[in-house]
């Protein structure tokens, strides 16, 4: 099985995408305070719904290399000098949930940047299904194209009232390997937080390393919050990856949640799982700050 059909397994059940939504339209909704009726799997509205009251929220465009990357933008209005959190997103993209998650940490007092990652390689809302989707899109996705547009997003976030000698990254199931790997390719973050991002995995010339191969020269503090019925994240990954950690001196950590499945923070989802997506994100803010991320 490949790494992208492990993927697939993960993102349980299977629902189909949403067609024939051109690019602008689908960053326009996503990036609005509804629902965004393009971002799909849509099964409920999300369960919680954070305003803009006292934020400057929307889209601002990032330029890297020629590319132009939109970039969702949420933080406290008025102010500078905030600690920066990145906010990765899952395989569907910038949609509202990942929105609204750039809300709540704004809420908490940072400048909040989700940036949208595949938008060189396609249009996560255009494709029938998951598998089509990670086949035409997310497995084209280089790391290192991810991890220079994240370089790129955050020497913005300097020039533009970000502190980022005061800055973290968290990331949900793509994002969460993301997280990693990012964590490890600029050791100027503070701190991580991973949620159920991929750890192990075959190597590709566009995937040439994972979670578990940066684990033993990882500098920067990762939390990694896992579901212990994830079906396509065994807990065998996780100790692997527990393994590998210990060889270094990152003092990185996981929580694991045995009665939840993959993507339990996922609150549009069937997935969702209230109490132990709440207890995570407090986890998340207080790892944060500890880590001087705040």
């Amino acid at each position: 099985m490949s790494n992208m059909e492990r993927d697939i397994d993960s993102l349980a059940p299977a629902t189909s995408l949403r067609e024939g939504t051109d690019r602008r339209g689908f960053i326009k909704t996503a990036l609005g305070t509804g629902f965004a009726a393009a971002a799909l799997p849509v099964v409920a509205q999300n369960v919680v719904k954070t305003d803009t009251a006292g934020l400057t929220a929307g889209e601002v465009t990032i330029n890297v290399k020629g590319q132009n990357v939109p970039v969702y933008r949420a933080q406290p209005a008025g102010k500078t000098g905030l600690p920066v959190i990145l906010v990765i997103s899952e395989i569907f993209g910038v949609h509202e949930h990942i929105a609204d998650v750039a809300r709540r940490f704004a809420k908490q007092g940072y400048m909040a940047l989700a940036p949208e990652l595949f938008i060189r390689q396609g249009d996560p809302t255009s494709y029938g299904t998951m598998a089509d989707l990670i086949r035409e899109v997310v497995s084209k996705v280089p790391d290192e194209q991810v991890m220079g547009d994240l370089d790129a997003v955050m020497a913005w976030a300097r020039e533009n009232g970000g502190n980022t000698q005061k800055a973290g990254i968290t990331g949900f199931c793509w994002g969460g390997r993301i997280t990693w790997l990012y964590a490890a390719h600029n050791p100027q973050m503070k701190a991580g937080v991973a949620w159920y991002g991929r750890l192990v995995g075959d190597k590709t010339a566009l995937t040439p390393r994972h979670p578990v191969d940066i684990g033993p020269q990882l500098k920067v503090p990762v939390l990694g919050l896992y579901g212990g019925k994830d079906t396509g994240i065994p807990l065998a990954s996780v100790d692997q990856m527990k393994a590998a950690l210990a060889q270094g001196s990152s003092g990185s950590q996981f929580v694991v949640y045995p009665n939840s499945p993959h993507a339990f923070h996922a609150d549009y989802r069937p997935s969702y799982v209230q109490a132990d997506a709440k207890d995570g994100w407090d986890k998340a803010l207080g790892w944060f700050r500890t880590h001087g991320v705040g």
